[in-house]
């Protein structure tokens, strides 16, 4: 696996790993029909959206590491149910 395959898997790099699981999945399932997928695709789109807004707002504020962690990111949503 690549180096850059595996950070895409890499949970405290990218947050929206379930997200693609379940989009992949779903193609895989409905012999590549995008239209039968769509609810997985507005789901990863939203998953990225949020992720993406709370990057932005840690990098205003100056905090680091920009992105949080992958515990991090399991105490926020549980502190605020999921948002996507």
């Amino acid at each position: 696996m690549s180096r850059h395959a595996q950070q895409l898997r890499d949970h405290d790099i990218n947050p929206c790993v379930a997200e693609t699981d379940a989009s992949t999945k779903c193609m895989d399932d409905n012999n590549y029909n995008k239209d039968m997928c769509t609810a997985y695709f507005l789901k990863y789109k939203s998953c990225r959206k949020f992720w993406h807004d709370i990057m932005m707002q840690r990098r205003r504020n100056g905090v680091k590491p920009e992105m949080p962690s992958a515990e991090e990111r399991k105490k926020m949503l549980e502190s605020m149910g999921k948002p996507y």
